[in-house]
């Protein structure tokens, strides 16, 4: 086996007796500002061809388009509420939720019309559950029994001016009397 030496020292060989100095890392730096700028430029110049390009090339747009006399590339404030339909992305979630509940809340705490023709109103919800309490809950038919509904009304009025197995005589009488 080799035996190893701890105390030779090899004249040739040895460690690095300078630093690095500072002009290299200012130069790197500076290099790499100027580089940027550069590439900067670099791009700005070939965007600014090729929209120099599509504008002298773009096929004349068809006359039964609308004309537009305002740039596409700026949006203008409050120019996508005018253009847009509902419904549209909210702008400010928090307000709009807050606008809506209170909405709501009002909807459930006052009086107002459901349909008015119809005479359906709506009350404060607490009163509606006041109601409940003392009323109590409509209660289920007892098995059997035909809930009253449109058809059976039109059922039972049908059957009540069917004149056809009354004699001729008090079958007109009916008539006359209506």
């Amino acid at each position: 086996m080799t035996e190893l030496h701890h105390n030779e020292h090899n004249e040739g060989t040895g460690f690095e007796r300078q630093d690095l100095g500072s002009r290299p890392i200012y130069g790197f730096l500076i290099s790499l500002v100027v580089l940027g700028v550069l590439i900067y430029y670099a791009v700005w110049g070939i965007f600014y061809g090729l929209e120099k390009y599509n504008s002298k090339y773009q096929p004349a747009p068809s006359p039964m388009v609308q004309q537009s006399t305002t740039s596409t590339r700026t949006v203008e404030p409050g120019a996508v509420e005018r253009r847009f339909p509902e419904p549209r992305l909210e702008t400010n979630e928090r307000t709009e939720i807050n606008d809506f509940r209170l909405g709501e809340e009002q909807t459930l705490n006052s009086y107002g019309w459901v349909d008015q023709n119809a005479g359906v109103a709506r009350i404060p919800i607490t009163k509606a559950m006041e109601l409940i309490a003392e009323r109590g809950l409509p209660i289920k038919p007892a098995t059997g029994t035909v809930p009253q509904s449109p058809v059976n009304l039109a059922k039972a009025a049908a059957a009540a001016s069917d004149t056809s197995n009354m004699p001729a005589q008090s079958a007109g009488k009916q008539k006359k009397g209506k």
